[in-house]
């Protein structure tokens, strides 16, 4: 069996500050296989940032081992960690373009520094604008440019190094949801025409749930559940991942003396009359509270959440009733 593309063993990072340690990542395993659009999710202060410095050492661990490729990176010396780092791009909620230079330059601009001849280097930069779409653009300067269009820029300077994985940290944060999409798009097709291995690192569920495969959750430096984003989506097993996950219905408050189950369709059952069947057969009218289906991983799911009758037999059986249907189904409740 070939080596994961990345892998961290036992990671930890600990901070000195001046109310003593801040262990800001703890004791995190983690493969990423080459192809994999991995997603690390989590809150505020979760950990995400320092995780994702981890895997180039732009933050050294405290304790444990990063591999890259089958390689221990924390074993390299300085010069050889600067080779490697070549093939590991990063790219951030912030753009970072130089506002003097126009667009080509800015993508030239780490070849040139890198021992590129000018011309050479504004060729290839040439050539990964016509990529992230922005051919048109290469003499216009960031200020002429919108969000999206710098972010497309930041995207194609880091390509231009040729590497073979991208870190994304936070990167469609300061987008709108369209442009976001859009870039999430960019990003898949980076990813599938390329070969380029991609983690991605958010605070956003529907950032997960657009494009990556395999996710983890960190909650306070901890890794508290790895798995596909279907799964995720279909069986939050932790109070964090279930925060994420239900983040869109947050707005729906517990009713007294009601029930709330979360029911979850995949592809096969989110086209089929689960409701309508279920309310003729029990003869009780079921409150749907919110509802929404959506594309995880070019699959339709969907989901439910459906306030229950005080009957407690009857409220039995529709739960009853939806498990032997195969879908997922959980009891939940939202406290103001």
């Amino acid at each position: 069996m070939s080596e994961p593309m990345i892998r961290l063993d036992n990671v930890s990072k600990t901070f000195a500050s001046g109310k003593g340690e801040v262990e800001a990542v703890r004791n995190i395993d983690l493969e990423i296989e080459k192809g994999d659009i991995f997603g690390i999710i989590g809150l505020s202060g979760a950990g995400k940032s320092t995780l994702v410095r981890c895997l180039n050492l732009l933050e050294r661990p405290t304790e444990g081992r990063v591999y890259i490729n089958g390689r221990d990176i924390m074993a390299m010396s300085n010069s050889q960690l600067s080779v490697m780092r070549r093939d590991i791009g990063m790219i951030f909620q912030h753009f970072n373009l130089l506002m003097q230079r126009n667009v080509l330059d800015n993508v030239a601009f780490p070849l040139e520094i890198a021992g590129d001849s000018r011309k050479s280097a504004r060729k290839k930069a040439g050539k990964y604008l016509e990529t992230v779409g922005l051919s048109e653009k290469a003499a216009a300067y960031p200020a002429q440019l919108s969000g999206g269009q710098k972010q497309r820029v930041a995207i194609a300077r880091v390509l231009a190094s040729d590497p073979k994985i991208l870190l994304c940290d936070e990167a469609t944060s300061a987008l709108d949801p369209q442009t976001t999409k859009s870039i999430l798009q960019l990003i898949k097709e980076i990813n599938r025409d390329l070969g380029i291995t991609v983690v991605i690192i958010t605070h956003e569920m529907s950032v997960v749930q657009e494009i990556c495969n395999r996710v983890a959750v960190l909650d306070h430096g901890v890794k508290v559940e790895e798995g596909t984003v279907e799964e995720l989506f279909r069986a939050p097993k932790t109070e964090e991942a279930k925060k994420l996950v239900f983040s869109e219905t947050a707005h729906i408050r517990r009713m007294h003396s009601s029930r709330q189950i979360r029911v979850v369709f995949n592809g096969r059952s989110a086209f089929e009359p689960i409701i309508g069947n279920i309310i003729l057969e029990l003869r009780t009218p079921i409150n749907i509270l919110y509802a929404n289906t959506q594309t995880i991983n070019g699959n339709a799911e969907g989901e439910m959440i459906l306030q229950l009758p005080d009957n407690k037999e009857i409220a039995d059986k529709m739960i009853e009733y939806f498990r032997e249907k195969n879908l997922g189904a959980e009891e939940v409740s939202y406290v103001d």
